[in-house]
């Protein structure tokens, strides 16, 4: 009799599914960003809940879960049910945790969902107004004139921030203390204070600092120059190498959440991405709206994985 109810289960759940789906969601919804208040990610998702939340009928909430790189947040949405009700907008940096962490409570290809990759975003190298140097040119000849007395910051170890600037490290071969932070507004509070003398910031977090002149745009990365700063050279321009690639903002779920549910939460979120006053907010913050569909999502994720993990070991980053 056992064995009878749990084969009915097992052939009815499918069909339980769209139901399921329809019925979405039941109680609010939590989207989970795993980094502090202020940054990108936490403005994406909540421009994104305004939206939501009409849409859906439920409270939309944003809780932030920062710490250990992302992973804080990420390993609660990891244990949460996969029923659609908590959600994870994140970084490039769970995957790039995966090369650093292997311990990590989670796996980031195999416990969440992608759901949607909501932007793609350039990085800029960004100096403090105190240093004397208005150029990479410049830049580079400073501190290597000074070894050992100039810092950059980073999201924490091994996040997109702190990959370009190794890099830039490596390859101008630079003596440059690493200062990790919990997430980009911290971090930003101590380059504008003249504590950090570099780091990489995405379009989204500088952009209320640009006209201001907080600080000096010195090169970009990605493939073209970024349009919210066109006098800025790109790396590439410059003669630097692995500086093309562009960071992405992403919507997952839980490992287990059903293939029709996600594919719900998926065009909800892609209208909301897609409405023209939030698509209009996107790009004036920089971001190049991308708002694909999961599968086209997961692929960027079976993609991107190896590339950081190449990075990671070619620049030596290491826990500390």
């Amino acid at each position: 009799m056992q064995r009878r109810h749990l084969l009915l289960a097992a052939a009815t759940a499918p069909l339980a599914w769209p139901a399921l789906a329809d019925g979405f969601p039941q109680r609010p919804v939590k989207i989970v960003v795993p980094y502090t208040p202020g940054g990108t990610n936490d403005m994406l998702a909540r421009m994104i809940a305004t939206q939501l939340q009409p849409a859906w009928g439920q409270p939309v909430i944003v809780e932030n879960r920062p710490g250990a790189s992302g992973t804080i947040g990420a390993d609660f949405v990891a244990k949460s049910p996969g029923d659609g009700h908590t959600l994870m907008l994140t970084i490039t940096a769970l995957l790039q945790n995966a090369s650093l962490m292997p311990n990590l409570p989670y796996d980031p290809l195999k416990d969440f969902v992608p759901v949607t990759q909501l932007s793609t975003s350039a990085n800029l190298l960004v100096v403090s107004r105190k240093l004397p140097a208005s150029t990479v040119a410049e830049f580079v000849a400073l501190v290597r004139s000074q070894p050992g007395r100039h810092s950059y910051g980073s999201y924490g170890i091994g996040t997109s921030a702190h990959l370009l600037a190794a890099s830039l490290a490596q390859q101008a071969k630079l003596d440059m203390a690493h200062a990790p932070y919990k997430g980009a507004m911290p971090m930003l509070n101590d380059l504008l204070g003249g504590h950090l003398s570099a780091a990489f910031l995405d379009l989204g977090t500088a952009r209320e600092h640009l006209q201001a002149g907080g600080f000096k745009v010195l090169a970009a990365t990605g493939p073209q120059r970024a349009v919210l700063v066109p006098d800025a050279p790109t790396f590439a321009e410059l003669g630097y190498k692995n500086f093309e690639w562009l960071g992405w903002f992403g919507i997952f779920a839980p490992r287990g959440t059903p293939m029709p549910l996600v594919e719900k939460i998926s065009a909800d979120i892609r209208a909301a991405v897609n409405a023209p006053e939030i698509a209009t907010r996107i790009e004036q913050i920089g971001q190049q709206r991308v708002a694909g569909t999961p599968q086209a999502f997961a692929e960027v994720v079976r993609r991107d994985g190896p590339l950081y993990a190449r990075m990671v070991s070619e620049l030596g980053i290491k826990l500390e």
